[in-house]
C-alpha cells in the first residue's frame, strides 16, 4: 500500500493532552500551542477540504494509569482521565472558532450544558457541513486508552486514516526504543503485524487491533512541528505509516 497523492476525504486526528502543555513552564494547557494548532486544523480544512474529527487525549491534566498506580480504583481514575479530554477539547474548539471554524465537541459521558452527547450519524453530519467535530471522554468506558477511541470513532464515522499525532521527539516508529537502542532506525512503512509481532508500542494492543481488523491505516507522525498536518493531509512521506 503506497502513500496517497491527494488528501483524504474524510480522517480522525488524534492528539494527546500532552501536545497542549507548555515544554517552558508549568502550564498544563499553553495557549500558544492550542492556538497553532487550531489554525493549522482549520487552515487545512478551508485549503484542502478534508473533513477533520479530532480525538482529544487528557494526558497534560491527569492519567487514570498514574492514579491507578497510586492505588486509587482504576474505573475512578479511568473516568478523571475522561474528564481531563473534556477540558482540552473545550479549550482546542474555543480556538478553532476563534479561528473561524465551526465546531462542536462529542463527548463519550453525558453533559448537555458544556457538549453534545456523542450520536454517531449527527456527528458525520456535522463533518459533512463542513464542522469541524472533537470527540471528548474516550470511549466513555474505563479501562480504554484514548488510542482505543481514536480508533474506534475512526472506524464509526468511516474515516480513511487514522492520523496519531505525537509530542514526543520521536516523529516516527522505530525499529526499537531509539532511547535505548542507538541503532534503531525510523520506519517509513510498517505492516501492523509487524508492530504486534516487534512489540512496537505505536499504539495501545486494542487500538493497533482495532485498526488491523478494519483495515483503517495509521499515519505516525509529529504533530509539534508546523506545518506537518497539512503534509500528512496532502499524503507527503513524513512519520510512518501502518497499514
Amino acid at each position: 500500500m503506497g502513500r496517497p497523492g491527494a488528501p483524504w476525504r474524510r480522517v480522525v486526528l488524534k492528539i494527546s493532552g500532552e501536545a497542549l502543555a507548555s515544554d517552558v513552564a508549568d502550564e498544563t494547557i499553553d495557549g500558544r500551542v492550542v492556538e497553532r494548532l487550531a489554525r493549522e486544523i482549520a487552515e487545512a480544512h478551508r485549503s484542502l477540504g478534508t473533513e477533520i474529527a479530532v480525538v482529544m487525549g487528557g494526558g497534560n491534566i491527569w492519567r487514570g494509569a498514574v492514579g491507578s498506580a497510586s492505588g486509587m480504583d482504576r474505573a475512578t481514575a479511568d473516568y478523571m482521565g475522561m474528564l481531563a479530554t473534556v477540558i482540552n477539547a473545550l479549550a482546542l474548539r474555543d480556538a478553532l472558532e476563534r479561528e473561524g471554524q465551526p465546531t462542536r465537541v462529542q463527548t463519550a459521558i453525558g453533559m448537555s450544558e458544556l457538549a453534545e452527547p456523542y450520536i454517531r450519524l449527527r456527528a458525520i453530519r456535522h463533518l459533512e457541513k463542513g464542522r469541524v467535530v472533537i470527540f471528548a471522554a474516550g470511549t466513555g468506558n474505563p479501562f480504554f486508552t484514548t488510542d482505543t477511541a481514536g480508533a474506534l470513532r475512526a472506524v464509526e464515522i468511516g474515516a480513511e486514516v487514522l492520523l496519531k499525532g505525537t509530542h514526543g521527539g520521536a516523529g516516527a516508529i522505530y525499529t526499537a526504543d531509539p532511547r535505548r537502542d542507538p541503532s534503531a532506525a525510523p520506519m517509513e512503512e510498517v505492516t501492523f503485524d509487524q508492530v504486534l509481532d516487534m512489540d512496537l508500542r505505536a499504539m495501545d494492543l486494542t487500538a493497533i487491533t482495532l485498526c488491523r481488523e478494519n483495515s483503517l491505516p495509521v499515519l505516525y507522525f509529529s504533530i509539534m512541528e508546523e506545518g506537518n498536518l497539512r503534509r500528512a493531509l496532502l499524503g507527503e512521506r513524513i512519520g510512518t505509516l501502518v497499514h
